[in-house]
């Protein structure tokens, strides 16, 4: 059966390295928002006097956010018709929101719930430090508002995002990634998805 599974969390979780991980072990199409369409959305706020990385201000927000997740959700589509898995990986939080959204991404696909696989890893950090030090290890501008303001940040960021799909218990997963991602790690999420 054909996997679909989005790998979602706040900032400096892991989430990309958790299912990069995953991936190199399974035979699956690994599509990370930022990499399907970073490039056009920095060129995009360079050329509106824009700070390249920022994901934040009101034109990034009205006009780029969408973007780039709907052409992160295209070429899911498109490897999903060819019969492909997919891990998908970003915060997706409007998304998740969004009880037709997941449904009407497979009727664009040309799948049923009963052809695909659907889980939701949410992963999270439950020590502060340990995600400020890998914010800080990514060395982005995006994140400086983060980490000057970083016990506001902390206080009031959601670690399990609003999922309102038609899910089971068996199709979520909370994943805590603090510490080594071990093999016994990555073993368990693997029986989780089935591999």
């Amino acid at each position: 059966m054909q996997k679909l599974v989005f790998f979602v969390g706040v900032a400096g979780t892991g989430k990309s390295t958790v299912a990069a991980k995953l991936a190199a072990e399974s035979s699956v199409v690994f599509l990370d928002r930022d990499t399907v369409g970073g490039r056009f959305v920095e060129a995009l706020l360079v050329a509106e006097g824009l700070d390249p990385d920022d994901r934040d201000s009101e034109f990034y927000k009205k006009n780029l956010r969408d973007l780039e997740y709907k052409t992160t959700e295209d070429v899911c589509i498109e490897n999903l018709k060819l019969g492909q898995s997919v891990f998908m990986i970003s915060p997706f939080t409007q998304e998740l929101k969004d009880r037709e959204w997941i449904e009407e991404l497979l009727r664009k696909a040309g799948r049923t719930r009963s052809e695909i696989d659907l889980k939701v890893v949410v992963v999270i950090l439950s020590d502060s430090a340990e995600q400020k030090e890998r914010i800080l290890a990514r060395g982005t501008t995006r994140d400086e508002w983060k980490l000057e303001h970083w016990d506001e940040y902390w206080s009031n960021i959601k670690f399990v995002p609003e999922i309102n799909w038609e899910l089971d218990d068996r199709s979520r997963l909370i994943y805590d990634n603090s510490g080594e991602l071990t093999a016994d790690k990555l073993a368990g999420i693997k029986a989780f998805l089935g591999f």
